[in-house]
């Protein structure tokens, strides 16, 4: 235990250390009569391990904060104090240095002295720009969430394992007097980018750790030029690569799990002079309404070693996918070589080809299909939209429209304009072509039309890969300007130019134009810099529509 020198990261005195475990071990101590029952697994008759993660079953992105210190001050993307623009909508909430080592000192009292589970592991398949990542925790089942995710370091790699970044988990912990430390709650999330650090109280949902290590990566990546993306990639038979962003529920980790093609990686890219790679060692999938007709890659993934997360089990011990009774947000993580159909033995693929924005358009306006221009590309990159319904509440079927820049705003801590530069740059650079595809409604809004279905999604994704989506004939949709195909094999024509499929036009042309005009206001976050100006005009034009 000298070797891992915790005394660095404040860890002075524990009772036990349990060092990057098996998965074994881990199951073993997460699932004991002797581990508190809030934080005990359950094995499911799948194999996999089911937990609770308690009150927080999704992230708390409002409760992420940053620490000014003078190291990142002028690189940061604010969104909350005096640096920060007034147009700005950024999640990166400052906080004081003075606050950071208070909220420091409240994780230590509640680790040191404790048994604690210590993980090291990689995040970035490419050896050149992968960080080493540290994860101290007292929860069993985070340092299994931990392995899952992230890529295992081999015995003589970790004979010297110094990390580059450092989670200190101390959920069973909250701020008291939140307001005091110019907290928003007793939740958080906090980066300090100059002691290469995380401090997690409050919340125990595992997500926490996955996307707090993205957005580290998100602000030393490009910084050197190199992208960093929440995207699905995978590859084809002849070494194409693709890229899929998309919000939660687009259908990013579903369509990328492609029985005739290898996955590289289900959440999080790079992207280098070399190619994509790979961030991650394991797949974070959602698993609501999971069945294994329509997901039958991740349907068999979830056995052994697998975690589920607030899952509910019926009598027999079987996960009921089709419950949202603990939270629609269910989920599964599992190491990624429970896919089949994967990239080996790296996580890594070539410059991709073609790159998909995925969108789940609850309005019912947008095509299933359209093809993008490089400035349209950038556009919807930064834009980042979907729409989903607005609740459950009987009756309430009105969507609402979400915008998420770079379709992963939570996790950006440069400006997104950043990001977007890097990805045109590398579109220019490599030939790659751009196509948004919605997965949402067709024939009229939600509540009236009906959801695209995934066979049909599939047929699209299948013609843009294999290139027959460019021997389409191509018509213009207004205001937008999409280039949208008139006819596809296997997708009914009728849907593809969405207004056709609306029995009520006026209607249609009405939401349509309301949701462009959605677009507009949006936008003008992005133009506070001249990259985000040079793009306005590849966005919807409402004069004269």
């Amino acid at each position: 235990m000298s070797k891992l020198r915790l005394e660095r990261h404040g860890i002075t005195m524990y009772d036990e250390i349990f060092y990057n475990l098996s998965l074994d071990e881990l199951i073993k101590h997460e699932t004991s009569q002797e581990t508190p029952a809030n934080e005990r697994g359950v094995v499911t008759a799948t194999g996999a391990v089911a937990i609770d993660t308690g009150k927080f079953t999704g992230r708390s992105p409002k409760d992420k904060y940053v620490v000014n210190e003078e190291t990142s001050h002028d690189k940061i993307w604010w969104g909350i104090g005096p640096v920060a623009p007034t147009t700005n909508n950024s999640d990166n909430q400052q906080i004081s240095e003075e606050t950071w080592f208070y909220l420091k000192d409240l994780a230590l009292k509640r680790l040191n002295g404790r048994k604690l589970y210590v993980m090291d592991a990689f995040c970035g398949a490419n050896p050149d720009s992968r960080l080493r990542v540290r994860l101290i925790t007292e929860i069993a089942w985070k340092a299994h969430f931990f392995k899952n995710m992230f890529i295992r370091p081999t015995e003589e790699e970790l004979l010297d394992f110094v990390p580059d970044w450092t989670i200190m988990d101390a959920c069973k912990i909250s701020c008291p007097q939140p307001h005091r430390h110019n907290l928003r709650t007793e939740v958080f999330i906090a980066f300090n980018m100059m002691e290469r650090m995380t401090l997690i109280g409050g919340t125990w949902y595992g997500g926490e750790i996955k996307k707090g290590v993205f957005s580290v990566m998100n602000y030393f990546l490009p910084l050197k030029g190199i992208g960093s993306f929440h995207c699905s990639a995978n590859m084809g038979k002849e070494g194409d690569t693709a890229l899929f962003f998309g919000l939660s529920g687009t259908g990013k980790t579903t369509l990328s799990a492609d029985p005739k093609r290898l996955l590289i990686g289900d959440d999080e890219h790079g992207w280098d002079h070399d190619g994509i790679f790979n961030f991650e060692g394991g797949c974070y999938a959602k698993c609501i309404n999971l069945s294994p007709k329509n997901e039958p890659d991740i349907f068999r993934a979830i056995r052994k070693d697998a975690l589920l997360e607030n899952v509910v089990l019926n009598e027999k011990g079987e996960p009921d996918y089709n419950s949202d009774k603990k939270t629609e947000n269910t989920r599964a993580s599992y190491p990624i070589h429970h896919i089949d159909n994967i990239v080996r033995p790296t996580s890594r693929g070539g410059h991709p080809s073609k790159i998909i924005f995925l969108t789940c358009d609850a309005y019912g306006v947008l095509p299933p299909v359209a093809r993008l221009s490089r400035d349209q590309a950038m556009y919807h990159f930064l834009s980042g939209y979907t729409a989903r319904v607005a609740g459950t509440e009987l009756g309430v079927t009105e969507p609402k429209a979400t915008f998420s820049a770079c379709f992963g705003q939570a996790f950006l801590l440069l400006h997104p304009t950043r990001y977007a530069k890097i990805l045109g740059d590398q579109m220019d650079k490599h030939g790659a072509h751009a196509y948004l595809v919605n997965t949402g409604w067709v024939r009229g809004k939600c509540g009236v039309g009906q959801r695209m279905d995934l066979p049909s999604t599939r047929k699209i994704i299948d013609a843009i890969l294999d290139g027959s989506l460019e021997k389409a004939q191509f018509e213009t949709m207004p205001i937008f300007n999409f280039q949208i195909p008139t006819a596809l094999a296997g997708v009914d024509s009728a849907i593809l130019n969405p207004r056709n499929g609306w029995v009520d036009k006026a209607d249609y042309d009405k939401t349509y134009r309301k949701l462009a005009e959605m677009f507009v206001a949006h936008f003008l976050n992005f133009t506070d810099t001249e990259k985000g100006r040079a793009l306005v005009d590849a966005g919807p034009q409402l004069n004269g529509a």
